[in-house]
């Protein structure tokens, strides 16, 4: 089979991998399944080892978003069959240990990464490639009732990773009912986050977008206001737009220490940010923090705890974030898939083996 392996800054490559197998020893054994992939994704958080930030020390597999038919069970397998078609989360969970059930799977006892090493509970497999092993399959795959309508299957890959990242912003700000709200960031976890904000009851929801395509989607995701100013200016316009103190909530969705001190300096006094970026950036203001009484709660989204409410919207149509995928590539274009996004030529790029 093929896979996407990267090598290095900016040289991500498909290449001929062996076949995942069940596992047949060890804790894990009889626990996997082995998925083929009808549709994969390149997420922000990869263009970070593409771009150099996060080093590669040898070849890998690379992608943590993907859907498919599960092909094989292993024999201690009960929640999942040969035939479903399912979501993996960008993260492998029992869903069954402590942290799971206190709502907080990401952090599974026994769970790991896609790529990272299978002794310490995670998967030599990734998602952009044809089939994956996932290992705690029970725990890790949600199945998705019947066989959907292909049109479905970009909002279903939304629900891996973007999509309750977002929603992980909304909630950790502390979004509801006739909330106001800022969102920092127009990539497709900051798209996502409008929606969420949306979702949750918010009354009015500014998005932070200088581009104009994704400044089109945003509002129609349900952005009341946007504002294309950054730094001073931009602190300045979304404060003017709250009677001079800012929302309720801001949420940050891109991880730079640019992007926080927006968020920090733009939520009004006593008022919360809900940050889901991948942070690369410095130290947190905490004395922006103390000054301004505004609370920071956020981090690495619990995906799977949120799967199944929103897949229940996602199937009746409530909300649509498979829009956020504006270009669609064969695997066979992997190269092409990252400069696109590296350049922001794409909001979000959807792969077909």
């Amino acid at each position: 089979m093929q896979a996407a392996i990267i090598h290095g800054d900016r040289d991500v490559r498909l290449e001929n991998v062996p076949d995942p197998v069940l596992a047949t020893d060890g804790p894990g054994s009889g626990l996997d399944a082995i998925v083929r992939v009808a549709a994969s994704c390149v997420c922000g958080s990869d263009l970070w080892p593409y771009r150099g930030i996060d080093k590669v020390e040898a070849p890998r597999r690379i992608g943590h978003e993907f859907v498919g038919i599960v092909e094989e069970i292993g024999t201690n397998v009960e929640n999942v069959r040969v035939g479903d078609f399912v979501i993996a989360p960008f993260h492998i969970c029992d869903n069954t240990c402590l942290n799971c059930r206190n709502g907080w799977s990401v952090h599974c006892l026994h769970g790991g990464f896609w790529g990272s090493d299978p002794q310490t509970g995670g998967s030599a497999d990734a998602g952009q490639g044809e089939r994956v092993r996932v290992p705690l399959a029970d725990g890790t795959l949600v199945v998705v009732p019947g066989r959907p309508d292909p049109s479905l299957i970009p909002a279903l890959l939304t629900l891996s990773d973007v999509m309750p990242t977002g929603h992980h912003a909304a909630v950790s700000g502390g979004v509801s009912k006739d909330s106001t709200v800022a969102v920092v960031g127009d990539g497709a976890v900051g798209l996502c986050a409008v929606i969420a904000a949306k979702r949750l009851g918010a009354a009015r929801i500014v998005a932070m977008s200088r581009h104009a395509d994704r400044q089109e989607l945003a509002r129609q995701f349900g952005a009341t206001d946007i504002v294309p100013e950054r730094g001073e200016a931009g602190v300045a316009k979304v404060k003017e737009m709250f009677d001079g103190i800012g929302p309720d909530v801001v949420l940050e969705c891109v991880g730079t220490k640019e992007s926080m001190d927006q968020a920090l300096r733009s939520a009004r006094p006593g008022g919360q940010v809900g940050f889901v970026g991948v942070p690369y950036g410095g130290p947190l203001e905490v004395g922006t923090m103390f000054s301004s009484n505004v609370g920071v709660r956020g981090g690495v989204a619990p995906v799977r705890n949120y799967l199944d409410e929103l897949l229940i919207d996602v199937l009746d149509g409530t909300i649509q974030p498979g829009r956020v995928f504006d270009a669609e590539m064969p695997l066979s274009d992997i190269p092409a898939a990252y400069a696109a996004m590296d350049e922001r030529r794409a909001i979000k790029v959807l792969l077909r083996p």
